[in-house]
């Protein structure tokens, strides 16, 4: 059945691609970027007016409301110059079952009176935790190494009980200065900082992209973890979810450089779990799948780069970090009371394929 409601910025993509008259507009503006609406099928399923965000400034509030205004007033382009049959192809059909949206659904109450440090805090999937944990009442220490993102956080969160602090994970002094801001109790811990490599081979990697990767994923979420054990320990018991990656669990994920930090985060994980989990302390980690984050990958070799996009093709769709957040704060949570060590794949079933 055809879609009722006129297209808006809060229209699917999918939903411009299957209307004739969206179809046309997006594809001819498009075409005068050498691009065709197959670009659009990782994120067919959002708001059209999310790509404002996500472009960063490729596609502007202002080439939205145009898009809008045309469609709106039927100034749609020659349909022979703008013909798109893999857009065609990309949008649902007429008799195909609309798919069920996931909708965030909030657990009040759920971190009332316990305090959480969230790092990489100001944006993404950190960012997103952190919203999470506060509006289901706990007090957040929101680390990042940008005070803009964290003012933006903060700004968004105005009557949540959020500390914010810059801190380089990697440095023992910003280690110190966080644990400090928790205070004498750290109920949970989710260490979410993390940075991307230029997807290399080993015969291409360079010195500097390994021991970058490596300070930041590895050792940095191993310092964390090491400082709030103590507190931890003394008030019996608390929650650490790390994030890993669908580079911990296959080899087509990413470079070797950010595989092999992540496999490292998943033995951290466990041997910690191992370790403490009679003290009360449980242990998990997260593996995502695509999500729409400020990581960009880049490609340093093009080995990397045709064997990556390769394997990517069977990718599942992104998803929002919010539904990366739904996966954490249960770890997190007293609703993961019987989990301890575990790899989480929260991927879109990416690691079923």
């Amino acid at each position: 059945m055809a879609k009722s409601q006129p297209l808006s910025g809060d229209s699917s993509i999918a939903d411009w691609l299957a209307d004739p008259a969206g179809n046309a507009i997006l594809t001819e503006m498009l075409a005068q970027g050498g691009q065709t609406p197959e670009v659009f099928k990782p994120v067919r399923r959002l708001a059209i007016k999310r790509l404002v965000k996500m472009s960063r400034g490729a596609f502007t509030q202002e080439m939205l409301d145009d898009l809008v205004r045309r469609v709106a007033a039927g100034d749609v382009p020659d349909a022979s110059a703008t013909a798109a049959p893999v857009a065609e192809a990309s949008a649902p059909t007429d008799d195909a079952p609309d798919l069920r949206e996931w909708t965030e659904r909030l657990d009040q109450g759920r971190f009332t009176g316990q305090t959480v440090i969230v790092t990489g805090a100001g944006s993404g999937i950190g960012r997103a935790t952190a919203s999470r944990i506060a509006r289901e009442g706990g007090r957040v220490i929101a680390v990042d190494v940008s005070q803009e993102r964290l003012d933006e956080f903060v700004a968004e969160h105005s009557s949540a009980d959020v500390v914010t602090l810059t801190a380089d994970i990697t440095d023992d002094s910003g280690i110190a200065r966080i644990v400090e801001a928790a205070g004498d109790t750290i109920d949970g811990l989710a260490n979410i900082a993390g940075i991307m490599d230029d997807m290399t081979p080993v015969g291409d990697l360079s010195d500097a992209v390994w021991e970058r990767v490596m300070r930041v994923n590895v050792t940095g979420t191993m310092k964390l973890m090491r400082a709030v054990i103590p507190t931890m320990l003394a008030q019996g018991g608390g929650s650490i979810v790390n994030t890993a990656s669908e580079a911990a669990l296959r080899g087509s994920a990413a470079g070797v450089a950010y595989t092999a930090s992540k496999h490292a985060v998943v033995g951290l994980t466990k041997s910690t779990a191992f370790m403490y989990g009679p003290s009360g302390i449980r242990v998990n980690a997260v593996a995502p799948g695509p999500t729409i984050t400020n990581i960009e990958a880049t490609f340093g070799s093009p080995l990397g780069s045709e064997r990556i996009q390769t394997a990517m093709a069977v990718m599942p769709d992104p998803v929002e970090a919010d539904a990366l957040a739904a996966s954490i704060t249960f770890l997190l949570s007293n609703d993961g009371v019987n989990v301890n060590g575990v790899i989480l794949a929260s991927d879109g079933g990416w690691s079923a394929a």
